[in-house]
């Protein structure tokens, strides 16, 4: 982003400065006066808020002065917005130019990896968290102030604070519970700068995929292909291929458009074919297009199934084609979309086919053939003397339209390009020739450009002339100088310009060059272009084995090179991992798309200025055109936005501000530190002093080891390309077991010989005996067979476990010396490895069906865990939970809830509401920080002044004010309530309110309740208030929240009215608002008549307690968050009652906590305003800010669990399991706050009797393939 101004007084000057700057980083400015005319000084000034910093300042010149500086940017801790004042000062010159620049605060590149994607319950999970600074890609002190894991449930399970890294790096891991749920988890971190970033693994039972199936087809088939072939390949991790039967299915889907279908019977259609695996591991067939019915457009999906031969284990892959009638695919690639009169134009064409005659079509000027090779390209160059200086347009096609039949045709779709010649006054031009490749980053690079300057152009006697070079990288400038060629005035100069990229690594991913000379009439000539640079970063790290392939057991070598005093974090993982689960891969690459800036590339809006366009081209001038003025900008325009004049080359292509002419007097307008390989994944930590060996075992596994590493040090970051390790022997058993079964169900353990030797060999089998399970030969089993080589065997056990938890199986196979013949030929015996002994475990649980009882008791107390008469022997389980904060997992997105009120008077208190309860929640748990508060303020405050653009002359209020006929009961009601709320953090007008009181007033009946009259557009605002009674309610609820008194003559009306109603306490929302009601009024007789049938009426979701309508089990939406809520209010507006203390209302907020939004809102605006006040009211009592609890748990035994609850931890959901399922465990809470503690009794049932009548059975046929499809649905009943 470069600055760059052109100011004119018979002389020329030049400032350049990149136009966004990071604070605390340092940037360069150059600044040229060409040819000055008296002695001139140059001052030049960085204005920021706060400070101001002389850049630059210069005396006494009186010749052609070139000069760069360095300068630290002042750091920021917020986006700022600086000027750059530059003056010249002379006898007869004062020239004056301040342009706007962006400063940022400085920000660290975050990212997270874990040893692997995907982890089995409990398996421990290992994390590295890296912290790089932005400028250097260094790292150095810096802490992280908070990392947190969650559950799929959004629980807290797991949190870190205040840890430190070291040099950049920070291990964490955490032990999941044998007992985790599945899902996905999340591992979020916050810096000291509060920067976030996230990362996610999952928790699965899961085998891990032996092998990979992989398809060959082609991406594109057109009309003329009338036959494909489709391969199907299965390979195993460690490279070999697997020999088994595929099953494919193709299936066409025909383009939808009525002119694609010549027919309208077509319909879509799928075929299936079958092949087996070769020696290679694949399988081919050949696929008649006229099967699958496309004739002209549409798409082919392709899935298929290989299954391995012997074990009957299944993997699937698929693939999709496009069917299309374009013969060809052709376009322009790396074409400028500028030409130089006079200089070459150089382009290339690309086409979907090798070999392919093209023709390139410029009307009136062109008529060539080019012929695309072997990758089907094809380059040109053309002469630009004869374009005339005007726009052309550029076609390129394969041919014309050949109809073959009725309905094949092939097509050959052209491709256009649109060129607009270069504009200068002087028809001087430079351009930058492009790299054919992306430069290195470990040399140098040399950067060439080719120049014409006109001689009539230049000063009489003019010998030299100057060119200048800046470089950009990563929105900085890197590099910049100055080049001299010899010029003479009498004839047209041509020539090159040479100069070297320096140390090209710091420059990658590219480098933004521009180059720009000044003519003595003012008039600049530039070019800009974009070299990109091979990925590569600071630190160099290379990561290698001693050898490509080991044995399973032995010992190998990890060689791992980095600069010195690097700490390295090691990863190798399991290739069938990143079958089942593939992960993006950590590379160079993918740590430099994480810059903020790559590319400079247009304006902030916060610095664009306006300014003239002087470039004006002849065929853009339209009469009566307001004079050419546009905004420095980043927005596309269809004349200025393409790089065709020097003003767009530094102002929007390169995002840089354009020349621009001041005239003074008139002038001329012109590591994680794991273990050895004891899962699919090793690591260490290590400080690496240039070179490193790490000894390992090779775990006992046959497949690929795919190991990468990165590194920190002072010199920076780096990454190592991928290595594989192959763990591999010839002959060896591999077991097909599932993930678990159930105790005492019978499974089939398949035992797979392979056998890669170049002989064949006689294989005994054998399974070791175990008293965790019983063991029988399958049917006409031989557990003697000969297996040849690249072949496999497959042998088979009946099983039946008989105890619980990991069951360990063990089998032998050895190759034994026969006599037999296998094949033709002669058994041998293998030198060494004759035998494989190879040891699995399988997870056995309990048997069906799972019960959990949740029992909860946030106070000192015993608890007793008990079992039911009849379950599963050895299958009880207990835990013990401890939370600080039931609401805080929930609402840990409530600011998003925070919103501008707009719209009419409706629309606008729907949003102004929330606002209120949304801070008094914040406020009540010390969560509110000035940002929000503010934030949250000015929302108030827009809102309530709008709403009082709707306020009725007799103070009501409806959705368009005084164009409807009258105020509505209920809005006017509800904005009393919300005015009433908001008069703690705004101010309110209390004649507002009092005037809204005295017209409900004027709407009360004689029997005291309240009239519903205006009307209600939003009618779901109200929530469950639906008739006379709940309307009644709800306004004497607000006036009460009001402050007015129970004497008050027409609160004493309405709560008459609300007593002769409460007889009716069918209705479940009728009750929960008159509960609430009556204690806001003082009523105690009646606030226990009602809560009492609220509790008979509750219902329980675990923990949780909740309500709903009549004869509804279930909760079914905004209602039943809207009735609990206002019984939480009930229950916290007045005296505690007996029986329902805290921990009865804890029951409502778990409840309420787990419907809430992922924005931190429920279903409507009304059950989110009662929910979050009621919620808001709740934390109110319990938080503590200084309080800390310790929670003991002991069991009967007398072991102890402990549990400490303070302010840094209350939101981490902690979970211990006890040591005895079951007995009376005594529970002791010390300190000061409040704490939720639930037990959970785990155990499992034996199945119900089978007491079905009859079995029934469905069977699909085959669908028929026409234009209605059909098929045949057969049920047979026994």
């Amino acid at each position: 982003n470069v600055f760059l101004c052109v100011l004119s007084s018979f002389s020329i000057y030049l400032v350049t400065v990149t136009s966004q700057v990071v604070g605390g980083k340092t940037e360069t400015l150059c600044a040229q006066i060409h040819e000055p005319k008296e002695p001139l000084s140059i001052v030049v000034t960085l204005r920021t808020d706060n400070r101001n910093l002389t850049i630059l300042q210069q005396g006494s010149i009186k010749k052609d002065f070139y000069k760069c500086v360095p300068f630290k940017v002042p750091v920021v801790t917020v986006e700022s917005v600086a000027s750059v004042d530059v003056a010249i000062q002379g006898a007869k010159t004062s020239l004056n130019k301040i342009t706007k620049i962006l400063i940022n605060p400085p920000q660290n590149l975050l990212f997270i990896q874990s040893d692997k994607p995907i982890y089995k319950p409990g398996q421990t999970s290992n994390t590295s968290l890296c912290k790089l600074f932005q400028n250097s890609l260094s790292c150095q002190f810096s802490f992280f102030r908070t990392v947190e894991l969650r559950d799929p449930y959004s629980n807290r399970i797991g949190q870190w604070l205040n840890r430190t890294t070291r040099i950049g790096i920070l291990d964490l891991s955490h032990s999941m519970s044998p007992e985790a749920s599945q899902g996905y988890y999340t591992i979020t971190a916050w810096d000291d700068k509060n920067q976030q970033i996230s990362h996610g693994f999952e928790i699965k039972e899961y085998v891990l995929p032996k092998y990979e199936v992989n398809i060959d087809f082609p991406s594109i088939i057109t009309t003329q292909d009338k036959v494909v072939t489709l391969k199907v390949c299965a390979k195993y991790t460690y490279g070999k291929p697997v020999l088994g039967s595929v099953n494919a299915e193709v299936c066409s889907q025909i383009y939808g458009y009525y002119w694609r279908r010549p027919f309208p019977d077509m319909v879509n259609v799928c075929k299936k074919y079958s092949m087996t695996t070769d020696k290679t591991g694949c399988g081919s067939r050949v696929i008649n297009m006229t099967e699958l019915g496309l004739t002209s457009g549409g798409s082919l999906q392709v899935n298929c199934n290989v299954e391995e031969s012997g074990t009957g284990i299944t993997m699937q892959g698929s693939t999709s084609a496009q069917f299309t009638s374009d013969y060809v695919y052709v376009n322009f690639e790396d074409t400028p979309d500028t030409y130089r009169p006079g200089m070459a134009f150089k382009g290339k064409v690309t086409a979907s086919l090798k070999s392919l005659a093209l023709l390139l079509i410029i009307e009136q000027i062109i008529n060539v053939t080019l012929t695309t090779d072997i990758n089907g390209t094809a380059h040109f160059s053309f002469n630009t003397l004869d374009w005339s200086e005007k726009p052309v347009q550029l076609q390129v096609r394969g041919g014309g339209i050949e109809r073959t039949d009725f309905e094949a045709f092939r097509y050959y779709p052209s491709g256009y390009h649109y060129v607009r010649p270069f504009h200068s006054k002087s028809k001087s031009f430079l351009m930058l020739t492009k790299a054919p490749e992306k430069l290195s980053c470990n040399s140098d690079a040399t950067v060439m450009a080719s120049y014409i300057i006109q001689g009539s152009a230049l000063r009489t006697g003019q010998k030299t002339l100057d060119f200048f070079y800046i470089v950009l990288s990563r929105g900085s400038m890197a590099q910049n100088g100055r080049l001299s060629v010899s010029v003479n005035t009498g004839r047209e100069n041509k020539g090159e310009l040479t100069f070297s990229l320096k140390s090209t690594a710091a420059l990658t991913p590219y480098a933004q060059v521009v180059v720009y000379t000044v003519l003595p009439n003012g008039e600049a000539v530039a070019d800009s272009m974009n070299f990109p640079i091979e990925e590569c970063l600071p630190n160099k790290v290379s990561l290698k084995f001693s050898s490509p392939t080991a044995l399973p057991g032995e010992r190998t070598s990890l060689n791992l090179k980095a600069s010195p005093d690097s700490l390295c974090s090691v990863r190798a993982i399991d290739q069938s991992v990143l079958l089942l689960r593939p992960e993006a891969e950590l590379n160079a690459a993918s740590v430099l798309r994480m810059l903020p800036v790559q590319i400079s590339s247009g304006y902030p809006y916060n610095i664009e200025e306006w300014e003239s366009n002087p470039c004006r081209h002849p065929w853009e001038i339209i009469p009566f055109a307001e004079p050419a003025r546009r905004k420095r900008s980043s927005i596309y325009y269809p004349y200025y936005d393409n790089k065709n004049d020097v003003y767009n080359i530094f102002r929007v292509r390169y995002a840089t501000c354009p020349i621009s002419y001041f005239r003074g007097p008139p002038v001329s307008s012109d590591t994680c530190c794991l273990s050895d390989f004891d899962g699919p994944e090793i690591g260490f930590g290590s400080k690496v002093s240039g070179s490193v060996d790490v000894a390992k075992i090779v775990p006992d596994t046959i497949t690929k080891w795919a190991a990468g590493a990165f590194c920190t040090s002072p010199v920076g970051f780096g990454v190592a390309p991928k290595t594989d390790l192959t763990a591999f022997k010839p002959f060896f058993v591999s077991l097909t077991l599932p993930y678990s079964l159930i105790r005492e169900e019978t499974f089939t353990l398949k035992a797979s010989v392979f056998n890669y030797l170049p002989k064949c060999i006689m294989v005994k089998v054998t399974l070791a005996d175990s008293p965790q399970f019983t063991a029988q030969p399958c049917r006409g089993c031989t557990y003697t067979q000969c297996v040849c080589s690249e072949e496999s065997k497959t042998f088979q056990w009946i099983i039946t476990p008989s105890v619980l938890g990991k069951v360990n199986i063990t089998v032998r196979a050895e190759a034994v010396q026969s006599r037999e013949l296998c094949g033709n030929e002669v058994v041998t015996l293998p030198d060494r490895g004759r035998t494989d002994t190879v040891m699995h475990s399988v997870l056995v649980e309990h048997d069906h069906v799972f019960f959990s009882i949740p029992l909860d008791r946030p106070e000192e107390t015993s608890v007793s865990l008990t079992l039911p008469k009849v379950f599963v022997k050895d299958s009880a389980k207990s835990f013990v939970t401890v939370l600080g904060d039931l609401m805080g997992r929930a609402l840990r997105n409530i600011g998003d809830l925070l919103a501008m009120p707009y719209g009419c008077g409706e629309q606008n208190m729907l949003l102004f509401a929330p606002n209120i309860y949304i801070l008094q929640y914040l406020e009540s748990t010390g969560q509110l920080t000035p940002r929000i508060k503010d934030r949250a303020i000015n929302f108030l405050e827009s809102g309530y002044q709008r709403e009082l653009t709707y306020k009725h002359y007799d103070g009501s209020y409806s959705a368009f004010g005084s164009s409807d006929p009258s105020g509505n009961t209920w809005l006017t009601a509800f904005v009393m309530k919300s005015f009433g709320g908001a008069r703690q953090y705004i101010f309110i007008d209390q004649d507002n309110i009092d005037q809204a009181k005295e017209w409900l007033e004027r709407q009360q009946l004689d029997n005291g309740c309240f009239a519903s009259v205006g009307r209600l557009i939003h009618t779901e605002m109200m929530g469950g208030v639906s008739n006379e009674v709940t309307l009644s309610a709800y306004i004497t609820a607000a006036l009460l929240e009001l402050g007015v008194q129970r004497t008050d003559p027409m609160m004493e009306r309405s709560l008459t009215c609300l007593r002769g109603s409460s007889s009716d306490i069918t209705n479940t929302y009728v009750t929960a608002l008159l509960s609430y009601t009556f204690t806001l009024a003082g009523d105690e007789q009646m606030r226990q008549n009602l809560l009492s049938n609220l509790d008979n009426q509750a219902r329980r979701d675990g923990v949780g307690r909740y309500w709903t309508l009549a004869n509804n089990a279930q909760p079914t939406g905004s209602l039943e968050v809207e009735m609990s809520a206002y019984v939480l209010l009930a229950l916290l507006s007045g005296p505690t009652l007996p029986g329902f203390g805290l921990n009865y209302s804890a029951g409502i907020v778990h409840w309420l906590s787990n419907q809430q939004n992922a924005y931190g809102g429920f279903s409507s605006t009304q059950d989110t305003v009662v929910a979050l006040q009621a919620l808001a009211k709740y934390s109110a009592a319990i938080y503590n800010p200084e309080g800390s609890i310790t929670v003991t748990v002991t069991s009967p035994s007398g072991q102890k669990n402990q549990f400490t609850v303070n302010r840094n931890n209350r939101l981490l959901y902690q979970e211990k399991q006890l040591q005895e399922a079951t007995g009376t465990y005594n529970l002791r809470a010390e300190g000061k706050g409040c704490v939720f503690v639930q037990f959970a009794l785990h155990y499992n049932i034996p199945p119900p009797p089978d007491s079905l009548a009859f079995k029934i059975n469905t069977n699909t046929g085959v669908c028929n393939n026409t234009r209605i499809p059909a098929f045949t649905l057969t049920t047979t009943v026994r």
